[in-house]
């Protein structure tokens, strides 16, 4: 019988997820995702990904849009943006699996002038359409390569080279190709975007991460928010509020402290912030988790 995509998947999510359902794959940038229920709102700013779901529903919001999608659909980001996203159908027996890879810019680019590629055009950093078949042929060599240890360090880089050239050429393709494009602000502002994740928790100012674009103040800010939908200040808090988030429910990091870590000076600032973000504010937000995960193990 002809093995397929979700078989692999689900084998290899089974054998390595953690305990949060996730699998960092020894190839770089592919990961699995495995969940046997419903899942909280989970807020993120992600990185330009294609994530195909092989079983199971998910929504995210970006924004004002939603978009639903299940097995046979592919999601894909092509800029830093904040997401809330949920995985709406799941359950033990028909869990939720899908696979997860980041996109190379780089990759991208060279790909790009060897195709000869259409010119650049504007697209919707988030949009889901339906995985096309070579997509999800080279997607399942892939998994079957994580079996095969030895062959990893060898057949990688041609494979995942191979997954961005089919999806260059197929669905998504327009809305990747910009993500190519050395002389487009997208690559300059995620520079920038790279130097905010690193040092979220210290003062940036803009004229310094405009710098680090190549771009004078105004037409950074101004690209900035096209590309991302915040401001620089805004996407700073975002990232502080995710981080501390993770540290008060999954470390159990006093509120206070976990304010201070990711670099707020007032703890009643943070609260508010916090509270307007995730719905709670920061105490009230982790006992809720609990008792969520609570009623899950007991169901």
């Amino acid at each position: 019988m002809t093995e397929t995509l979700l078989d692999a998947v689900r084998r290899h999510s089974e054998a390595h997820a953690d305990t949060a359902g996730i699998s960092q794959t020894p190839i770089p940038g592919l990961t699995t995702i495995r969940a046997t229920a419903p899942s909280d709102l989970q807020y993120a700013i992600s990185r330009p990904l294609i994530c195909l779901v092989v079983q199971g529903t998910k929504r995210v919001t970006m924004g004002s849009q939603t978009f639903t999608f299940s097995a046979g659909d592919s999601l894909l980001i092509t800029a830093d943006v904040p997401t809330a996203s949920q995985i709406t159908g799941a359950s033990i027996p028909t869990p939720y699996l899908s696979l997860v890879l980041d996109l190379n810019l780089a990759t991208i680019a060279d790909l790009a002038v060897e195709m000869e590629a259409a010119p650049v055009t504007e697209g919707e950093a988030v949009r889901v359409e339906p995985t096309d078949a070579q997509v999800a042929g080279v997607a399942l060599r892939l998994m079957q390569l994580l079996e095969r240890p030895a062959s990893i360090p060898v057949l990688q880089a041609q494979l995942v080279r191979e997954m961005h050239y089919w999806l260059l050429t197929g669905r998504h393709g327009p809305s990747i190709r910009r993500l190519g494009s050395s002389s487009g602000y997208v690559q300059r502002v995620a520079k920038a975007v790279s130097v905010l994740r690193a040092e979220f928790a210290h003062p940036l100012p803009v004229h310094r991460l405009a710098a680090v674009a190549g771009m004078s103040p105004s037409s950074f800010y101004q690209h900035f928010r096209a590309v991302t939908s915040l401001s620089p200040l805004q996407f700073q808090k975002q990232l502080r509020l995710i981080e501390a988030r993770r540290l008060i429910i999954s470390e159990g990091v006093a509120a206070s402290s976990a304010a201070f870590a990711v670099g707020y000076e007032s703890v009643p600032q943070f609260t508010r912030e916090y509270g307007r973000m995730f719905g709670l504010p920061p105490v009230k937000d982790r006992e809720a988790m609990k008792r969520r995960a609570a009623a899950t193990t007991q169901a």
